[in-house]
């Protein structure tokens, strides 16, 4: 049976892909990785937990030191990390003239450098295992956004850093994949676009099956490209 780790699982896309993730039945541990300890209580609360064990674990993933560690810990208590998926994200849109070094360091150290780092320590336990790990970018990163420069330029690396890892880790039977949501129902999105209605956009539900989809056993040949997942603008609701 198959451990899961998640982050950014206290809401938004975190949090839905949560739920539907317990809700397949050939995995048995999921771990629950953000920094609001009763947020991340909220998730379990609504997963089923029949038959799939829930451990929750506060965690800023700024402290990059610390990350070794608690994948180490992770895989110590379950004896497996199967599943990956890079959901944490943080956004501070800001115009050049108002981008600092801090917004650029905050922004850049959750949305890429702890991605790389997580991926890189749980890959010692993912070797051989047929195991895979799942980056969530944005359309962001792929079309030009004014005034979200920080944000935008993460998510671009998230596309770019996924594809290469696709090609080097695929040797270890680890397949990457990165899906790269548009206008989505999030805490994040409502930063980025404060007067939208988020009834009318895509929901976080939408996005959790897709990515359940693309890490299901079935699933062997969409790894190593950009996946844009977009509602038609016809559909509202």
């Amino acid at each position: 049976m198959k451990t899961c780790i998640i982050t950014g699982a206290s809401q938004g896309i975190g949090r839905a892909a949560a739920i539907r993730m317990s809700e397949e039945p050939g995995v048995r541990n999921i771990v629950l990785i953000a920094r609001n300890e009763s947020a991340l209580e909220e998730t379990a609360a609504a997963m089923n937990r029949h038959g799939t064990n829930v451990k929750i674990v506060p965690f800023d993933l700024a402290d990059l030191d610390a990350i070794e560690g608690l994948v180490k810990g992770i895989y110590d208590e379950f004896g497996s990390i199967d599943l990956l998926l890079n959901i944490a994200g943080y956004a501070d849109p800001r115009s050049l003239p108002d981008t600092t070094i801090e917004n650029l360091t905050r922004t850049f150290t959750i949305n890429v450098f702890a991605l790389v780092v997580l991926t890189r320590e749980c890959a010692k336990y993912m070797r051989n295992r047929q195991s895979k790990v799942l980056n969530v970018a944005s359309t962001a990163g792929v079309t030009s956004r004014p005034g979200w420069l920080s944000y935008a330029s993460s998510k671009a690396a998230v596309v770019s850093i996924s594809n290469t890892l696709a090609d080097e880790l695929a040797e270890y039977q680890i397949k990457v994949y990165c899906v790269s949501p548009g206008r989505c129902a999030t805490e994040l999105r409502r930063a980025l676009a404060p007067e939208e209605d988020p009834s009318t956009i895509m929901q976080p539900s939408h996005v959790a099956d897709v990515i359940a989809n693309l890490l299901s056993d079935e699933e062997t040949c969409l790894d190593g490209q950009n996946i844009i997942v977009r509602q038609n603008p016809s559909i509202s609701g």
